[in-house]
């Protein structure tokens, strides 16, 4: 099921947007909706996207995330749109942490995320113009247990999205956060396979003992949420910035699985 489309007002027409983590889930549905809205779009993720024109970033390596933009600026002459996508989930407690696994994940979701801002932001400054979505997780305000590099990653993602855009917004520059709950990813899938398995339980149940926490009974369609990034990417947002829109469905519990 896809939202509908009004092709009389294309709201990203003539605009030129770069999506990061646009491999699979989010990002590649973000992708999708900006065509369709006549954007002008570089997907780029690890690994590369699907499409001739896609590229491949590891947003770990900022030589690649400063390649990409420049390759984005070649193309099309510009970047009037920013969406931030890549991330990586693994399971921990605070009392437990292993140094590689917080650091991969901030590197993926907190530290990449500010690589490609701190790329684009000057060419968005110098133009006086442009829009910054970057994608953090309702577990940045929900945290549950199992969740804590990647919570903490997400809250990061959230505090830097308010301070670029306090600092920047004088100058044309909006930045927001998208905290989505759950969503029908590929990332998702793994986490309903790893609950089954530390429950001992069917990836069937584990679904449904998920949604159950869920005021809409479902988890989001990655459409959905594209939509939701499509709103802050377009100037029927003008007057919105620093905002953190949670789009969970209604979930009022840890946006965790391990909480279970």
């Amino acid at each position: 099921m896809n939202l509908a489309i009004d092709t009389a007002r294309l709201r990203l027409q003539n605009k030129v947007a770069l999506v990061c983590g646009a491999a699979s889930g989010i990002g590649e549905a973000v992708v999708q909706r900006f065509v369709q809205e006549g954007a002008r779009v570089v997907a780029a993720g690890w690994p590369q996207p699907a499409g001739d024109a896609a590229l491949r970033c590891d947003v770990t390596d900022d030589a690649q995330v400063r390649s990409l933009v420049a390759t984005a600026l070649q193309r099309h002459g510009r970047i009037d749109v920013l969406v931030n996508a890549a991330g990586v989930i693994a399971a921990d407690d605070a009392g437990t942490i292993d140094d590689a696994l917080w650091s991969r994940q901030h590197e993926v979701n907190l530290a990449g995320t500010m690589r490609t801002m701190r790329a684009v932001l000057p060419h968005m400054l110098a133009r006086g113009s442009g829009a910054i979505v970057n994608i953090a997780s309702v577990a940045a305000f929900n945290a549950g247990a199992g969740s804590a590099s990647y919570a903490a990653s997400k809250a990061g993602v959230v505090a830097l999205t308010r301070s670029a855009a306090m600092a920047y917004g004088g100058q044309g520059v909006r930045v927001n956060a998208l905290c989505p709950g759950w969503v029908a990813t590929p990332m998702a899938e793994r986490e309903m396979q790893e609950l089954a398995l530390a429950l001992g339980i069917s990836e069937q149940e584990a679904h449904q003992r998920t949604v159950a926490r869920i005021a809409l009974q479902r988890m989001a369609r990655p459409d959905e949420m594209a939509a939701v990034c499509l709103f802050l990417a377009c100037d029927e947002s003008s007057f919105v910035t620093g905002a953190a829109l949670v789009a969970d469905g209604g979930t009022r519990v840890p946006a965790a699985m391990r909480a279970i």
